[in-house]
């Protein structure tokens, strides 16, 4: 990561939520065309993560205190349609007891590629309690260079599912949250 930003933990939408917003139409522009994408859609995930047991987000600052990333979490408890939507059993270690579900991560395309992804997903989990931490990603996103990107991360395909009628089939993948 680079050290020209500043991380910081937000436990509360309302304060962040514009800014989520922003942030998500400059991540996304190229896919805002497409249902699942477009920024209705989001808001209305995002209100509800935002009210999700466990919500948190790490966004990530410039110098200048404009954001330019963010990844945020909730908390899936035994039994959430978290788990219900899945198209194979996921290994029971996940759902015995209540775990991470990352729902979005993202870096404005000008900070790409510095490791601000990373840096903030692994901020995110530092002081969780949970013991597994999963994510739905599109296997075919950047022709699967952002599964693999999250396979270099430590994760594995647990499942998959299809959130949505207007969403593409996605994988899900797993992995402790504190790697050994």
């Amino acid at each position: 990561m680079t050290d020209r930003t500043t991380l910081k933990h937000h436990t509360h939408l309302g304060a962040v939520r514009a800014d989520l917003i922003a942030l998500y139409a400059s991540v996304r522009a190229d896919l805002l065309h497409l249902p699942n994408y477009c920024l209705e859609a989001f808001t209305e995930r995002l209100d509800r993560h935002g009210s999700d047991p466990g919500w948190e987000t790490v966004m990530a600052y410039a110098p200048n205190g404009k954001p330019v990333g963010y990844a945020y979490v909730n908390t899936v408890e035994p039994g959430n349609r978290w788990w219900t939507r899945m198209d194979t059993p996921v290994p029971a270690e996940y759902t015995a007891a209540d775990s991470l579900a990352i729902k979005e991560v993202g870096v404005v395309p000008a900070w790409r590629g510095q490791g601000l992804a990373l840096a903030m997903h692994d901020e995110l989990l530092r002081h969780r309690s949970e013991e597994y931490v999963t994510l739905l990603v599109n296997p075919a996103a950047g022709d699967g260079k952002v599964k693999r990107l999250y396979e270099a991360w430590g994760y594995v395909q647990i499942s998959g599912q299809q959130p949505s009628p207007d969403s593409p089939p996605l994988a899900c993948l797993g992995r402790p949250v504190k790697r050994p």
